[in-house]
């Protein structure tokens, strides 16, 4: 399993691009960040810096939008990073969040996001795509490689990412949701002939190491009215058990009154009071380090092939490093050199 962090591009960039060359050395395999350009700072200018002092860890956004970020232009930056820095990229992707809402935007269509992962992954991949009535392709492109992988909840999204998708996004931690969204992405790439076993499967989810719980529930509850906002748009389009979702994501945002932007992805929003403890739990990853590990070998077995830490509370540098020191070795196999 590869173990991920995601970071805000909260300024100063300096901060940023430390937390992603310390991840590097401790053992991380990829390096994350938000795309909402209006909250935070740009993140495709830190992605070149990021590359540029690290070796081989491998960055993408978690995730971007084809709402605010036209495709060809997505898909020529990441292509030129690969060209810089040697195929070190990876594009997540959704219908769109924070960096839409924020304009007073609204998420694309699933049909929209399909074509858009269609797009995205030939161009930068050196292809020639049909895009507004032309063929077109970058031309300089034909070394580039990268994945294109969908964040997905609802039962449209997670077909889509089986149909097309390089890898899924399952945003929180939570085994049984985590089982039912693996189990529909697969199903949905077998009939659509590809091989399931292909398909990257990250988790991505705040982790605390700690043996204070109830802190970390407090700095990690915005986490949950981050997935609510996705939750409630699948409630509204499928009803509270439509579409075959399961109420263990849906029934915790009934007391839902509303989400404020400003505040978005903040420990400590005033905004998050719906969300219990249980949710917390379940969603996050919170404790000493065995729970860490016990946690992520439950993920592992489910199919998971990379588990990526929202590093988003006030003790970022204690976690990133027990996770180095500690729960990345015990969940690595040994290979023994003699036997």
């Amino acid at each position: 399993m590869d173990i991920g962090v995601v970071l805000q591009c909260t300024p100063p960039a300096a901060r940023v691009i430390d937390l992603a060359k310390r991840a590097e050395a401790y053992g991380f395999t990829y390096v994350w960040t938000f795309d909402s350009h209006i909250l935070w700072e740009e993140p495709y200018v830190i992605y070149s810096k990021i590359l540029d002092q690290t070796r081989k860890v491998i960055v993408g956004p978690m995730v971007t939008n084809p709402a605010t970020r036209d495709i060809t232009v997505t898909a020529s930056v990441f292509a030129t990073l690969n060209e810089m820095y040697g195929n070190r990229t990876v594009i997540g992707i959704g219908r769109g969040d924070s960096a839409v809402r924020v304009t007073n935007g609204k998420p694309v269509s699933v049909g929209e996001l399909r074509q858009a992962v269609i797009d995205i992954k030939g161009l930068t991949n050196g292809e020639a795509v049909e895009y507004k009535g032309n063929s077109i392709r970058l031309p300089w492109a034909s070394s580039s490689r990268a994945g294109v992988w969908v964040a997905a909840y609802g039962p449209k999204v997670l077909a889509l990412t089986g149909e097309v998708g390089d890898g899924f996004i399952l945003q929180l931690a939570d085994p049984s949701i985590a089982e039912w969204t693996i189990t529909a992405v697969k199903e949905a790439a077998k009939a659509a002939g590809r091989d399931p076993e292909s398909l990257q499967i990250c988790v991505a989810a705040p982790a605390y190491v700690t043996d204070d719980v109830a802190h970390a529930r407090d700095q990690l509850r915005w986490f949950g009215g981050m997935v609510g906002n996705h939750v409630a748009d699948i409630v509204e389009r499928y009803g509270e058990s439509g579409g075959g979702v399961p109420t263990a994501l849906t029934e915790y945002i009934k007391n839902r009154k509303g989400y404020d932007y400003n505040e978005h992805g903040r420990a400590g929003n005033t905004h998050t009071d719906f969300v219990p403890d249980e949710i917390i739990d379940r969603f996050c990853i919170i404790g000493p380090v065995a729970e860490h590990v016990r946690r992520l070998e439950e993920l592992k077995a489910l199919g998971v092939t990379q588990f990526a830490l929202y590093l988003q509370h006030d003790d970022k540098d204690h976690t990133l490093a027990q996770y180095g020191e500690k729960v990345i070795p015990a969940i690595q196999e040994t290979v023994l050199a003699k036997s």
